[in-house]
């Protein structure tokens, strides 16, 4: 492990809390260490809303365009609805164990805002480099810049993994494809 944000550093500490206290006291306690996993539900303030989000409203005419910041960053996405699945699955088994739960497949945030914009009928070109890129339509018309705010400054390029222990042992596996992700994402904010 090692975490690049509070956020990490508080995930962490619970996974190491968990631990202890499963070890110690003998509760009943499993580590579900969840990757990115998503849903219509997702807050605004996350890029994956915020991308079908703002998408929706350029379709509907509400916004120009969107901002984004590092579009090569990888995650692994997976469907929020399959992830409590495995939760649930977690806690039906005999002796508590920790498990990673993750789809194995990572995706750019650009990937994601193309599959978006495929969805409303429009292929982005990129052009430029760097805060210098922009996504453009057919026209030319400017629908993705970059701003520098939106970079994070302790970045992880990739972050993805590896549930072959929860298919091992619960039977689980992600069913949701990443196109289909940003699909149910879309159709919601299109409504």
């Amino acid at each position: 492990f090692n975490p690049r944000s509070p956020y990490g550093c508080a995930k962490l500490y619970a996974y190491h809390i968990i631990k202890n206290y499963r070890e110690a006291y003998g509760i009943f306690a499993c580590n579900g260490i969840l990757f990115n996993h998503e849903s219509p539900r997702r807050g605004e303030n996350f890029v994956t809303k915020k991308i079908t989000k703002d998408v929706a409203g350029i379709k509907k005419g509400l916004n120009e365009k969107i901002i984004l910041g590092n579009l090569d960053a990888k995650r692994d996405w997976g469907y929020a609805k399959e992830y409590v699945e495995a939760m649930w699955l977690m806690l039906q088994r005999d002796k508590p164990e920790d498990y990673v739960i993750a789809t194995g497949e990572a995706h750019t945030i650009r990937e994601f805002v193309e599959e978006a914009f495929k969805i409303i009928g429009i292929n982005i070109k990129w052009v430029g480099k760097g805060i210098e890129e922009k996504g453009i339509d057919s026209n030319e018309r400017v629908l993705v810049e970059i701003d520098q705010r939106y970079y994070r400054p302790t970045e992880v390029n990739l972050l993805v993994g590896n549930a072959s222990k929860a298919k091992r042992e619960l039977g689980w596996e992600a069913k949701t494809k990443f196109k289909e992700l940003v699909k149910l994402m879309m159709e919601a904010d299109l409504q």
